[in-house]
């Protein structure tokens, strides 16, 4: 599934900039051509976007993406050239599901931010991450001390202390990190496409956006990995992680999606804050070899960054992918998984939304809905 950006239309980018358009087809050589009509659908009974239509009610295009067999549009809503559009050349690596690409002032658009749990099933969540998080550092090793104010000792006596970590161990934990990470959108997006197969009935656009983010956290870790290969030992440590990880929320999500999503959201969170401090380490010069080292090619292309992009650009285009899940994971929590369409289907906010906001609300995700198929059935009325 791709994901495009909306603009050819004036008018449309004037009415809500800076959003994204989705379609199921691969559309990255040239713009999909679809009628946007009956996108997002209204549940007769309650008329509520949020709801899902039964799988004996008429098919609403749209509802699962756009199809390439709906039809010529009247007016594109793509630009090859929008922000957050994968541009219309060919594919230079292998993804090919939708990912975002960010603009410079997107990349800085982001907040530390941490909700506050208030329902039981919430702390529940936000304890279980804590102790994921104390439970892994202890066992790298892991201590982010404040540094003492107008200390004087040297790079090596800050690292022997505790107070910054070396690049290798840097890179050590976020490799482990990246390599649990894409399991929860998989494990997701498998249980809620077995359900739609099992039960007969549409998912609501959900599968796609899980597996969208799975697969932007394997890209994380292919793109770390070309600064270290791991060893045997490290590697026998990431198969026995993802084995206990994978299964435990395997079931857990069959029992609550909700708690589920919450929990990924909350993991979200402390990613954002893993990324902020090691931009803070390279910015203030903590992290030589890092400083000044180019970015990754396989980097350049799937972020689309420049050609003079260093490391630095790749870290800010890895925290905002971070701070994206984060909202959309909170969102999601605050939905009902078994009957509400998936707000983000068809579009996301940008940066300056999801980086500062931990996530929408069951209303302002019903008002979000409203507002995307409005701003399609504009765009293809034109």
């Amino acid at each position: 599934m791709s994901l495009l950006a909306v603009s050819s239309a004036r008018t449309l980018t004037r009415a809500i900039p800076s959003i994204i358009v989705r379609s199921t087809t691969p559309c990255i050589i040239s713009p999909c051509q679809a009628p946007f009509r009956h996108l997002l659908h209204t549940g007769a009974a309650q008329n509520n976007s949020l709801k899902r239509k039964q799988a004996n009610e008429g098919a609403a295009q749209g509802v699962e993406g756009i199809h390439r067999h709906d039809g010529p549009a009247t007016k594109a809503l793509t630009n090859a050239d929008a922000v957050s559009t994968v541009p219309s050349t060919t594919i230079q690596g292998d993804w090919v599901l939708f990912h975002p690409v960010y603009t410079p002032e997107e990349m800085k658009a982001v907040d530390v931010l941490h909700r506050d749990a208030k329902t039981l099933s919430d702390k529940f969540a936000s304890s279980l991450v804590r102790l994921a998080r104390w439970g892994f550092d202890f066992v790298s090793g892991y201590k982010h001390k404040p540094i003492p104010p107008n200390h004087d000792m040297s790079l090596e006596e800050l690292q022997k202390g505790g107070y910054v970590l070396t690049e290798r161990a840097w890179l050590s934990r976020i490799l482990f990190l990246e390599s649990i990470a894409g399991v929860p959108g998989m494990v997701a997006a498998m249980l809620r496409h077995l359900g739609s197969l099992r039960l007969m009935r549409r998912d609501s656009g959900w599968i796609h956006t899980l597996l969208e983010e799975a697969e932007n956290e394997r890209m994380h870790l292919m793109t770390f990995m070309t600064l270290k290969q791991p060893s045997l030992f490290f590697r026998a440590l990431v198969l026995g992680a993802q084995g206990v990880f994978f299964n435990v929320f395997f079931l857990s999500y069959m029992i609550s999606p909700r708690i589920c999503h919450r929990f990924v959201g909350y993991l979200e969170e402390e990613a954002v804050v893993t990324y902020t401090r090691c931009i803070e380490e390279i910015e203030a010069g903590r992290l030589p070899a890092w400083s000044n080292m180019p970015a990754p090619e396989i980097a350049k292309d799937y972020w689309r960054l420049h050609p003079e992009a260093n490391l630095l650009d790749v870290i800010y285009a890895v925290r905002s992918d971070e701070s994206t899940h984060r909202f959309v994971n909170h969102s999601l929590a605050n939905l009902d998984a078994p009957t509400d369409v998936n707000p983000f289907a068809f579009r996301e906010p940008d940066m300056h939304v999801k980086g500062k906001k931990l996530g929408f609300e069951r209303s302002e995700a019903e008002k979000y809905v409203q507002e995307s198929r409005e701003l399609l059935e504009r765009g293809r009325r034109q």
